[in-house]
């Protein structure tokens, strides 16, 4: 009987482990560690029809990050021909590879607040941040030494994220926590897809973070550049993004958006006051503005009148992106690190925005 009662409670104890370790897919189950790189599969490819793939660093299953990447953009014939000057990353490569970055994605810093999680990054290659769905071909002016011609761009960002999700959702059942975060061109629908995944995951909590978007005003997202993308249908069977077309889309829209639809979950965007990389792009894009600090603030007062839990952190200096930088864990504003205001966002401690005054310096200086 005794015998009996000690296996009993062995029973009892594997069971209750069993029952709070989260369950994981069968790719997931047999996957190597460090870093896996996965097939996107068969409907996904990159700009040029080469392959898309992604990469999985499996840690803690109830613990997950997802990463979008960032790469530009393009959106008329002259910045999309990679025979001219192109402005975005038109494949998937060895440079894209997380293991090579550094900030969040360097696992042996001891002060890495995704240490243990798990990973999923998520690469881009079609110049239409990670939204569109439509093969457009671009007419191409001739030059002093080249004749006219097009080319054509697959802008396969949204089935590209959307096959990766998939994988994610049948191979990671039930986290607890997950933190989206996206820089550049990746933080631009970050919050869309963290409204996706919140979505799917009704249980968990989740955490945004935004790097390196949020100047882009809405008068400087053209028409054009959702129509050549596709994005207008896209939205159209995203839950809770459907009204959003070409007369009312903006980046900021998202956030907003997104914020309404999960008022529980919190979102939280990233900048440095003049991000040199931003200022580029918008003028390319047609903007007249002379400082982003302006657009910065004008997009955060937009979103805070309509939503309450989107936070912004705004740093000093030039710098474009932080999250796969070192500098994640140096910068800081008003006496608050950046490594720690994003450790307080993943742990569900209040946090507020904060704003650099000393904006031109980097914000690793003293002096800030």
């Amino acid at each position: 009987m005794k015998r009996f009662s000690l296996l009993l409670s062995g029973l009892l104890v594997l069971f209750a482990a069993c029952r709070q370790t989260p369950e994981v897919g069968p790719d997931l189950a047999v996957m190597e560690p460090g870093w896996n790189e996965r097939a996107g599969g068969e409907e996904t490819m990159c700009s040029d029809g080469s392959p898309y793939r992604f990469f999985v660093h499996p840690g803690d299953p109830s613990r997950l990050l997802i990463h979008f990447q960032g790469g530009g953009a393009c959106w008329q014939g002259e910045n999309c021909d990679l025979k001219a000057r192109p402005t975005y990353d038109p494949v998937v490569d060895e440079r894209d590879a997380p293991a090579k970055k550094d900030g969040i994605f360097n696992l042996s810093q001891p002060e890495n607040p995704f240490a243990g999680y798990s990973m999923v990054f998520v690469p881009y290659c079609t110049g239409d941040v990670h939204l569109g769905n439509r093969t457009t071909t671009y007419d191409v002016a001739a030059t002093d030494t080249t004749e006219a011609h097009t080319v054509t761009i697959r802008h396969k960002g949204f089935v590209n994220a959307t096959a990766v999700l998939a994988w994610t959702f049948a191979n990671f059942l039930r986290p607890a926590r997950i933190v989206v975060t996206g820089s550049s061109a990746g933080a631009i629908p970050s919050p869309l897809y963290a409204s996706i995944i919140a979505d799917h995951y009704a249980h968990a909590a989740v955490v945004q973070v935004g790097d390196g978007a949020g100047g882009y005003r809405s008068d400087t997202t053209s028409t054009a550049v959702i129509g050549a993308w596709g994005v207008a249908d896209v939205l159209q069977g995203v839950p809770g993004f459907e009204d959003l077309g070409p007369e009312n889309f903006s980046y900021t829209a998202l956030y907003i958006h997104a914020a309404r639809r999960h008022p529980d979950q919190v979102f939280a965007r990233y900048d440095t006051a003049e991000d040199e990389v931003q200022r580029r792009f918008l003028a390319l894009a047609g903007s007249r503005a002379t400082a982003l600090k302006s657009l910065l603030d004008a997009n955060r007062a937009d979103i805070e009148a309509a939503v309450h839990n989107v936070k912004s952190y705004v740093a000093g200096g030039t710098l474009h992106t932080i999250l796969s930088r070192p500098e994640f864990y140096t910068y800081r504003v008003g006496g608050v690190r950046f490594r720690d205001w994003v450790e307080a966002l993943i742990q569900g401690d209040p946090v507020y925005s904060v704003s650099c005054d000393a904006c031109d310096l980097p914000a690793d200086q003293p002096a800030d």
